[in-house]
């Protein structure tokens, strides 16, 4: 894609501006690395497009791709260009919270994507022993309702079968509240009191559910009234 100006934003959004790009610069600057990993985050791109955008953000020298020795998979890199967009890329995103936020419908929640989110948002250090496994409940859902997140050390795996281990820490609540609780729509506390989020088990980990579950990085973005009705 070429717009043939020599304006900067030009120049940028002939880089930046294909379907997928910006959304797989996210996924790299928010730590994925392997190309099974960036699929997760992006959900419905195809492997065949993927690669492409891949091999165009090398080109233009804002991914390094590397396989290391033995290994089966090639590891993606952001180079210093890329990292340079995570600002560009917040602003974006404040900016969604303010002026497109209503654009935000019940068929956009992805639970997958929502515990992608909420993996990453999992503090470790904040969490007492060796392992802890948290698990989520979305009371709305049909074909799946629970999930495990499975924390040893400073890995979080999540599980879609039950892993056979004791539960610290149990979370049901319904998949548009766990959106709205993430992304600062509610806080943590209030949709306890209403008991539209049900949380327990480990008092400490109950009490301290704020320290360790950690809100989206938009939680606190300014944003306007929803007119009522609208998701």
């Amino acid at each position: 894609m070429r717009y043939g100006q020599f304006c900067p934003i030009a120049k940028a959004t002939e880089i930046l501006g294909e379907r997928w790009t910006t959304l797989i610069v996210r996924e790299l600057l928010m730590g994925a690395r392997r190309f099974g990993e960036l699929q997760r985050g992006l959900g419905s791109i195809s492997p065949a497009l993927l690669a492409q955008r891949l091999r165009a953000l090398e080109a233009h020298g804002l991914v390094v791709r590397r396989r290391g020795s033995g290994a089966r998979q090639a590891e993606y890199f952001p180079t210093e260009a890329c990292q340079a967009l995570l600002p560009v890329l917040i602003a974006i995103g404040e900016w969604g919270m303010l002026w497109a936020r209503e654009t935000i419908l019940d068929a956009d929640l992805d639970v997958d994507l929502l515990l992608l989110f909420l993996e990453r948002s999992i503090q470790t250090d904040q969490l007492p022993g060796r392992e802890t496994l948290i698990r989520f409940r979305f009371t709305d859902l049909v074909d799946q309702q629970d999930f495990w997140l499975l924390v040893t050390g400073e890995r979080v795996e999540l599980c879609v079968v039950d892993p056979g281990r004791d539960v610290n820490v149990y979370l049901q609540s319904t998949l548009r509240t766990m959106h709205d609780v993430f992304m600062g729509d509610r806080g943590q506390r209030s949709a306890i009191e209403a008991g539209d989020l049900i949380v327990e088990g480990d008092p400490a980990l109950v009490r301290n559910l704020g320290r360790w579950l950690k809100p989206s990085v938009f939680a606190g973005s300014p944003r306007k009234a929803l007119a009522e009705g609208v998701a």
